[in-house]
């Protein structure tokens, strides 16, 4: 058995009392793609914390070439090689790629940044990962997907012995994933040690060749990925059989459009004719970045928008205003939950309540007793954990994105605009969520559900509405759902094209 790069041996954390991890174990050795996989809440941020000196353990020990480090710290970190890409992407908008990229690790000459160095090792990181945008282009003009890709890009420029990829491909879509997997290959085969965490069962069974396994934060299970299947993961995850995660789909009676449109541009999106209607879930498919965000934007009044003909909520036109969608009954949920879509300094339960308080007169009296009541039976409707007392900062991500849909709840929009919404949760919270979703659709409300997860949208939805080059080209009902239906109108292919693609 090779010796590990890094490895935790025993390790324990508290925080404020409560045990978060309790005597784990794990080793990362060269040349292997490790899986790291859990529940939200398992423990797995935590542990990647200790593991890159962000966190120090209260019992047990970080060790890196066999060696317990005493002082352990980001900086030595670094200079053991190790680099993290975090779910939560650490990127400064306003800087350039190349920027970005060497962030902290800028090459220097005569005492100066070596800005010729610096594009020259960005340039070559990016053709590694198939980013071709300008390296000057500054990061915030980028969409979520770049972003990743920019971030995967800084780890690599380290060149390290370590690499920890929190839910590396959540944002990228399949040309991205092939070109990130191509690269993982090529670090485990020049003796890099890659720990990958991911919800995306299907990549760690293809990926990884050992997988640990955490709940309620110890090791359940640790051990080669030889044998298993995804049902044989979920088990090791839940404890239990994973059953199918989609709640139980019925022909619902067909009823009127909340929102028609004829004509609508926004953004990339150029064209569109959509209807939306009460009672149903509408899924949008496509590969990242064909315009799809620019369609809920601009139906949600956040980004300029028009349309030859419009009707929203029973009243004529499209909504000017973010304010003026919320009084037509839309609600918006972002992807980017934690820059966009919760105030994470803030209570759980104050969270709970942004759009109660967006909506009350100035001057109204607040009753922090019907608030908190109110906050209790939103908690206890979508099991969101924690004190609601706690900042929404301390929440997992999967009970963040808890926070983020309820929030909603008590307006009753007539039409809920999802982008994403199960990105980067793990198995049970994504049941949660679609049986959420059902009621919501089973109540007569109308849910439009842009996701990256072709199976999500083959096994939740009521129709899809395909997007390429920012026009939909594809309406699919239920009948005709599958993955290669919507792989192959997203590709600009038939169905049989892409099921042999």
């Amino acid at each position: 058995m090779p010796e590990p790069v890094l490895a935790a041996r025993g390790a324990t954390r508290s925080f404020f009392g409560n045990t978060v991890l309790r005597d784990v174990s794990i080793r990362l050795e060269p040349g292997r793609i490790h899986a790291l996989l859990g529940e939200n809440g398992a423990g797995k941020s935590t542990l990647i914390n200790l593991l890159s000196g962000a966190l120090r353990p209260d019992g047990g020990s970080i060790e890196i070439d066999g060696k317990p480090q005493a002082r352990y710290g980001p900086p030595a970190a670094r200079r053991a090689g190790i680099a993290v890409v975090q779910q939560e992407l650490s990127l400064t908008s306003h800087l350039s790629i190349a920027e970005n990229i060497g962030l902290g690790a800028y090459p220097r000459r005569f005492g100066f940044v070596d800005y010729v160095g610096l594009g020259r090792e960005a340039a070559h990181v990016c053709a590694l990962v198939g980013l071709d945008e300008p390296l000057a282009t500054p990061v915030g003009e980028l969409p979520l997907g770049r972003r990743q890709m920019v971030e995967i890009a800084k780890a690599l420029y380290r060149r390290p012995r370590v690499l920890i990829l929190d839910e590396p491909t959540s944002s990228l879509s399949a040309h991205e994933t092939a070109a990130l997997v191509a690269v993982l290959h090529r670090l485990r085969d020049q003796g890099t040690a890659i720990l990958y965490i991911s919800h995306r069962l299907n990549e760690v069974l293809t990926l990884c060749s050992h997988v640990t396994v955490l709940k309620d934060g110890q090791v359940t299970a640790d051990r080669p990925m030889q044998d298993l299947d995804a049902a044989g993961l979920v088990r090791l995850m839940v404890g239990r059989d994973p059953g199918d995660i989609f709640p139980a789909w019925q022909r619902q009676e067909e009823r009127p459009p909340v929102v028609e449109v004829r004509g609508f541009h926004a953004g990339m999106m150029q064209g569109v004719d959509l209807d939306i209607r009460a009672g149903e879930v509408l899924g949008i498919g496509g590969l990242v970045g064909q315009g799809q965000e620019d369609l809920l934007l601009g139906l949600y009044g956040a980004i300029r928008a028009g349309a030859d003909r419009a009707t929203v909520g029973g009243e004529p036109g499209l909504p000017a205003s973010v304010p003026r969608a919320n009084r037509l009954g839309l609600a918006y949920v972002p992807a980017d939950r934690k820059r966009e879509g919760l105030h994470l300094v803030h209570t759980i339960l104050a969270n709970l309540m942004l759009p109660a308080q967006a909506r009350a007169p100035a001057l109204a009296p607040r009753s922090r007793a019907r608030e908190r009541l109110a906050g209790r039976g939103l908690a206890a409707r979508l099991a969101i954990k924690g004190d609601l007392d706690r900042p929404a900062l301390a929440l997992s991500g999967g009970n963040q994105q808890k926070v983020a849909l309820a929030k909603w709840m008590p307006h009753e929009p007539k039409v809920l605009l999802l982008n994403d919404p199960t990105r980067g949760v793990d198995v049970e919270t994504k049941r949660e969520i679609y049986a959420m979703l059902r009621r919501f659709a089973a109540e007569g409300r109308a849910v439009v559900l842009l996701s990256s997860d072709t199976p999500e949208l083959v096994h939740l939805c009521d129709r899809v509405a395909v997007v390429r080059d920012g026009r939909i080209v594809a309406a699919l009902e239920r009948e005709a759902l599958s993955e290669e239906s919507i792989v192959g109108a997203a590709m600009g292919a038939t169905a049989g094209e892409a099921a042999h693609a």
